[in-house]
């Protein structure tokens, strides 16, 4: 025989070892993973109802919620640093190695309770994100693992935190390697990614955390009309993602121009919550939103409430209040989607499905999480809506994102390399 050949064979023998290795050390580091946030993201699950109960049966707990502010800036100046960093941190850890600490772990839970129970107008998943990447980074350094590998070791943690509280383990996985840089995707991550969102979410489901199921209703057929009605709908979803960005963006300035003290910022923007809130007359809009997300997967929702959530979620953000901002895009989406359904002759409830997925991909540039999301939370019936949706959304919603840390690294519009950050 060839003694290259031999050669070329015993190299190729020592690398599908050394394969074999890299992939059951991984497997083993996303069980250990899965399992530790499953346990975290179980208990915060519990906490987050807990005091959303609370405050459903005590309402005026709300009046407290400037002074809930005030006591959020307190810890994170302590503890954590500036507290307006949030899911951009997570984002900037692994796109420019700005370092994390666990302390942003108990700091974003316990902030998070607190902003919730009081009433701000904030989601659970981004914390989930900063929690899972907290947790992924610091195991990582346990471990004395390379830059790399710490890097797909944060991935991991936000799968497993994401999975755990959504419900969604294969967007959980997905979603954590494609919304770090647009057009590139860490598919080095991919294998402790998903083991730790499969592990994550079946041992949380298994301590009693719950997840929504939705189901669709009538589907429309897939006609000329429908589909020209859909490429609409998709074009004001990205309008609507836009929106979202800028307004985000815009009240976030206004607050740090206005006031500088990030303790009279916060108190200001919870007084503002409240005042919204009483004008309002209920408190539908503080918190997750849940129920209204419900009521427009029911085709019932009034055809305002994306415009109070979207005011409500920009001041509470913007303001410092900790939770995150994926929620209150389902939300907007939700509701915006059951209007254009009436307005277009479409079953408002469907249309509230396709502006849940369409959103949530014009405000995080993760067409393959939402599309997956969609299989996950409606059971992959109308494929065709969602994909025509989500695609016509990714596009138009341009170079916008809610994360001003994510890379733009391809164009959306033509085969080329940009490398810019995502516009707020």
């Amino acid at each position: 025989m060839d003694s290259r050949l031999v050669e070329t064979s015993k190299t190729e023998t020592r690398k599908l070892f050394i394969h074999i290795w890299v992939c059951i050390k991984w497997i083993v580091y996303a069980l250990v993973t899965g399992a530790l946030l499953a346990l975290v993201a179980t208990g915060f699950a519990y906490s987050l109802n807990y005091v959303t109960a609370f405050r459903a049966s005590h309402p005026y707990i709300l009046f407290g919620l400037p002074v809930a502010g005030v006591l959020i800036v307190f810890l994170y100046k302590k503890f954590g640093g500036e507290v307006s960093k949030g899911t951009n941190s997570v984002i900037a850890s692994i796109n420019s190695d700005e370092k994390m600490h666990f302390v942003m772990t108990p700091l974003i839970f316990i902030s998070s309770v607190i902003s919730h129970a009081f009433g701000a107008s904030v989601g659970r998943e981004g914390a989930a994100l900063q929690m899972g990447a907290s947790m992924g980074h610091t195991f990582a350094k346990l471990l004395k693992l390379s830059e790399s590998d710490q890097k797909i070791m944060i991935m991991t943690g936000m799968s497993a935190a994401f999975a755990a509280l959504f419900g969604t383990p294969l967007a959980a996985a997905i979603f954590a390697m494609e919304v770090i840089s647009v057009g590139v995707m860490y598919y080095a991550a991919l294998v402790p990614c998903l083991v730790a969102a499969l592990t994550a979410y079946n041992l949380a489901a298994y301590l009693g955390v719950t997840y929504p199921s939705y189901s669709l209703g009538i589907i429309p057929d897939f006609t000329p009309y429908t589909v020209g009605m859909t490429a609409v709908m998709g074009f004001l979803f990205a309008l609507v993602s836009i929106l979202i960005c800028v307004a985000f963006a815009l009240t976030e300035r206004g607050l740090r121009r206005g006031f500088k003290n990030e303790y009279i910022r916060i108190a200001v923007a919870g007084l503002a919550v409240v005042l919204i809130t009483l004008l309002i007359g209920n408190q539908d809009y503080n918190g997750l939103g849940t129920p209204v997300i419900a009521l427009a997967l029911s085709g019932q929702a009034v055809w305002y409430a994306f415009l109070l959530k979207l005011i409500l979620t920009a001041v509470s953000l913007a303001g410092g209040y900790r939770g995150g901002e994926i929620v209150p895009s389902l939300f907007i989406g939700a509701t915006f989607g059951c209007l254009l359904g009436g307005i277009m002759g479409l079953p408002p409830e469907f249309c509230a499905a396709l502006g849940m997925v369409a959103v949530f991909c014009g405000v995080t540039n993760s067409p393959i999480s939402s599309f997956i999301i969609g299989v996950e939370l409606f059971g992959g019936q109308g494929l065709w809506f969602f994909c025509l949706t989500i695609a016509l959304s990714y596009m138009l919603s341009g170079y916008f994102g809610i994360y001003k840390s994510q890379l733009i690294i391809y164009s959306k519009y033509r085969p080329a390399y940009v490398h810019k950050t995502a516009m707020r």
